[in-house]
């Protein structure tokens, strides 16, 4: 695990295009396709920012999936494929057929196995048995959960779904779609970045103190974990 402190904001997201800027000249190189997994919250504006920059022609041969989704219309608040929709896909070349959408049309439980159907097809070519994404963008919520993984929950022992259904999340909206930790642990890199000093108190106990929380249980098993803290959030960060 490699955590880079910044000065503020603007260098985290400077460091995360650099990051993402060389992982999606390697994948291009060598497959053709970047495939990048996405969370909501302030990473949306952070990714807007970084992309507004990059001016690679390729971002043709992007592919974007979402680490989680929440199970409301897109037109809601709380959707993540609506707030990149509206705050992120305007602001670039990206087109709306890059994004693996997650269906809401039918019940939580078969959303996740439909969207895990979907990203199985599209890592068919690959012929392995758990897809390798290039790059997942991970958020870290004040109770250490990531993507739709809470302290507790069952989901943390799930071993078998790439992609699982959540009807009790203990934060609203209750239903949820979420990737679990064997996919997720499977990325070439997972990257958490975080801004402010409300994120310091758990970066130091994920991170530095190393407590058993779901976002800590977030370890790539060939592949790398980069956490980029701006000064206030890794304040505990020696």
């Amino acid at each position: 695990m490699n955590i880079i402190v910044v000065k503020n904001e603007a260098e985290v997201v400077e460091k995360l295009k650099q990051e993402i800027e060389q992982r999606s000249e390697e994948a291009l190189k060598t497959r053709g396709v970047f495939r990048l997994g996405l969370s909501g919250g302030s990473l949306v504006s952070y990714l807007s920012s970084a992309l507004e920059s990059i001016k690679s022609s390729d971002l043709d041969k992007w592919q974007f999936f979402f680490c989680d989704e929440r199970f409301v219309p897109d037109t809601d608040g709380d959707s993540t494929y609506g707030v990149y929709k509206t705050a992120l896909i305007p602001k670039t070349t990206l087109k709306e057929k890059q994004f693996v959408w997650i269906d809401l049309s039918g019940s939580v439980e078969n959303c996740a196995e439909d969207y895990e159907k979907k990203i199985l097809k599209e890592f068919s070519m690959e012929k392995a048995s758990v897809p390798r994404f290039d790059l997942l963008l991970l958020g870290m919520g004040p109770d250490g959960h990531t993507c739709s993984l809470f302290l507790g929950h069952a989901l943390l022992e799930e071993h078998h779904k790439l992609i699982a259904s959540i009807d009790d999340s203990p934060k609203p909206p209750p239903k949820r779609i979420t990737m679990t930790l064997p996919l997720i642990n499977n990325a070439s890199c997972c990257i958490f970045a975080m801004c402010g000093e409300g994120k310091a108190d758990m970066v130091k106990r994920v991170f530095v103190d190393k407590e058993s929380l779901p976002a800590g249980m977030v370890k790539p098993t060939n592949g790398d974990l980069l956490c980029i803290l701006d000064e206030a959030a890794g304040k505990y960060v020696k």
